[in-house]
């Protein structure tokens, strides 16, 4: 069955305290929405500092979403493991992991932006030595048994719902990362479509005889949103859109590699590039069809402080078949029509 995500980040750069509250009671309300029509997973993000309100703490905003949610998963994608007290973030995800039943998935990354980890208070240069830390402590700590952390022994305790351990995955773009994730016989998720790290994963899980498997971006992964009208949804919400991706491109700097990456300067030009798409009902029927059993659709409804209506669902467009593949109205997750800003 195809896969939908819904994308929810929180960026607003022109927010008030009061419109930014809006916006997240908006998509814990998308949030419910998604989990009603079978939406497969939610997806949150992590960055820090940036003018925009990006969101910095996913795990408290994950346990709304589960809180809100009764069946869809939640993906942390991605955490940025190496910021966290690891003893502490076994302890979060465990708790989280229990209250909802095991819908949450972790994709742990190392991140790219060397000013979060100063703002941290975190060494960047040993960024691969607190992701390796990071992730053998959760995996030791998950098992309830005593173990060794910096010299000392220490017991994590609830045990977490999910057996052996809850969802992990690690994430990024470098042979470092595929090399981490095999040594650790966790799966791994490659940042972009590259062929020749999954190879590379794989031949050193096969060197360390550990299990593991790779879950691939598509080599095209455009982010989706619907509208009856796409001419008049770009003249009202591309400058959102553009928003987002500008600021995007301005972090993917050098050996940076990412599924979704524009390089358009203005509206026209990201319309023409295909990475952000706003399309027609009929449209994202098509997509779904050709795409078949291993369609992607990723929904961004708030993209870059697009405004969502907040009664009676938050966008315009409501057309049952939409999605049929996952009889879900993803119409529901478009740019959608401006609301009044808080003050």
């Amino acid at each position: 069955m195809p896969v939908t995500v819904v994308r929810l980040n929180l960026v607003d750069p022109d927010a008030t305290p009061r419109s930014l509250s809006e916006r997240y009671r908006a998509a814990l309300e998308m949030a419910a929405f998604a989990d009603e029509r079978g939406i497969s997973t939610l997806q949150t993000e992590e960055h820090h500092g940036s003018p925009d309100n990006w969101l910095p703490a996913p795990l408290p905003f994950a346990g709304t979403l589960l809180g809100a949610t009764r069946r869809i998963t939640v993906t942390l994608s991605a955490l940025i493991a190496p910021l966290y007290d690891p003893l502490r973030l076994a302890e979060d995800l465990a708790v989280l992991d229990l209250a909802s039943g095991g819908r949450l998935i972790t994709v742990a990354g190392i991140g790219y932006r060397p000013e979060e980890y100063a703002a941290q208070d975190k060494d960047w240069k040993r960024r691969g030595v607190l992701q390796d830390e990071a992730l053998e402590t959760l995996l030791a700590a998950w098992t309830g048994e005593p173990f060794d952390y910096r010299g000392r022994t220490v017991r994590i305790t609830p045990r977490p719902y999910t057996r052996p351990h809850p969802p992990l995955l690690v994430g990024g773009s470098s042979q470092a990362a595929a090399r981490r994730a095999a040594r650790l016989g966790l799966p791994f998720f490659p940042s972009a479509h590259l062929p020749e790290l999954e190879a590379y994963y794989h031949a050193r899980r096969a060197e360390y005889g550990t299990e593991g498997w790779c879950l691939m971006p598509p080599a095209a992964t455009p982010l989706l949103h619907l509208a009856e009208d796409p001419d008049r949804a770009w003249a009202r919400y591309g400058t959102h859109l553009l928003y987002e991706a500008r600021r995007y491109a301005s972090w993917q700097q050098g050996t940076v590699r990412s599924a979704v990456r524009s390089r358009a300067e203005d509206v026209a030009a990201l319309r023409r590039e295909g990475v952000y798409r706003i399309v027609t009902p009929e449209e994202c029927v098509a997509y779904t069809a050709e795409g078949g059993e291993m369609a992607s659709l990723v929904l961004h409804p708030l993209c870059g402080g697009c405004r969502s209506r907040r009664a009676g669902g938050p966008c315009g467009c409501s057309r049952n078949e939409c999605c049929p593949a996952s009889r879900t109205e993803a119409g529901q997750f478009s740019c959608a029509r401006s609301g009044r800003r808080g003050g």
